[in-house]
């Protein structure tokens, strides 16, 4: 893959990918993840930054990669072994072969999950009870596994493509992985007053072929966290996560097709604020 190189103390990096919300730059045999202010819904990224949102993420993500080490291993070399222009908000990490499939764990119904249910009574191929509507808690947590588009949005795909996609063992490891951090992180965050109504995970391999944990963990970009106390089925749900700003753009008129809008001021601080209360209710630190 083709990328601009830029000098640092050591010598270049190459920055090798822009997403979204976040740039990846070579480093030597280390992958430098930056992640950046901008903000992402419907698949379109909005002109307007949140101050702070890529540290938030950055910071959430170290805590929870931590939280996570007996569980799975972790992509992250260093989380202070950064160049200056990007402290706080970089991590140094090892470069993985993603695997293409983006592994969704929900415990409660909402978003893609709530359409699919309303339309067939599943989620990715799995049945559900009847009489569920949004919000509501699910029996147990469910894997409900997308594609990974490079352009264009995600769709559901059942476990069984995943079997066929990725081989049975590799599957399952996926959907006990998904699950397990799922449980794990739902469990903290709830004893905190937070509910995780749903996350999705990235994984790859390293160079070993040790199936191991990247991307981002548990944050309010990969996740929908509602405070407990207000929770209530049947509605929408207060949210600490991007989900607001999903609400605002789509009450514009605006059609989800590129550019997107203006975010005014109010709406970007009502969303650092929220970010940064999910950071500090989960972590038990102050966010400065």
């Amino acid at each position: 893959m083709g990328g601009t190189r830029q000098n640092d103390e050591d010598g270049d990096m190459e920055h090798i990918h822009a997403g979204k919300v976040r740039d990846l730059y070579r480093d030597g045999e280390d992958i430098l993840l930056v992640a950046s202010d901008r903000i992402s819904v419907y698949d379109v990224t909005l002109p307007t930054p949140i101050p702070g949102k890529g540290a938030l993420l950055t910071q959430l993500s170290n805590w929870w990669f931590e939280h996570f080490r007996d569980v799975v291993p972790n992509h992250v070399r260093s989380v202070t072994d950064v160049p200056a222009e990007f402290a706080g908000r970089a991590i140094r990490c090892r470069p993985l072969k993603m695997v293409q499939v983006e592994c969704i764990a929900r415990g409660y119904l909402a978003g893609m999950g709530l359409r699919e249910y309303q339309k067939y009574g599943t989620v990715s191929g799995v049945a559900l009870p009847p009489g569920l509507e949004e919000g509501s808690k699910l029996p147990e947590p469910i894997f409900t596994p997308t594609t990974k588009a490079s352009e264009g949005h995600d769709e559901f795909i059942t476990f069984d493509d995943v079997v066929n996609q990725e081989g049975r063992a590799t599957a399952e490891r996926l959907r006990e992985l998904t699950l397990e951090i799922y449980r794990r992180g739902a469990e903290h965050a709830a004893n905190q007053g937070i509910l995780v109504a749903d996350t999705k995970l990235e994984f790859g391999w390293d160079s070993d072929g040790v199936l191991t944990l990247g991307d981002e963990v548990l944050t309010s970009d990969s996740s929908r966290f509602w405070p407990a106390d207000e929770w209530e089925p049947g509605r929408p749900q207060y949210a600490f996560d991007k989900q607001f700003v999903r609400d605002w753009a789509a009450g514009t008129g605006w059609d989800k097709t590129p550019p997107g809008p203006e975010v005014p001021a109010d709406i970007v601080e009502a969303t650092r604020r929220r970010y940064a209360e999910a950071y500090e209710r989960i972590t038990g630190n102050t966010w400065q």
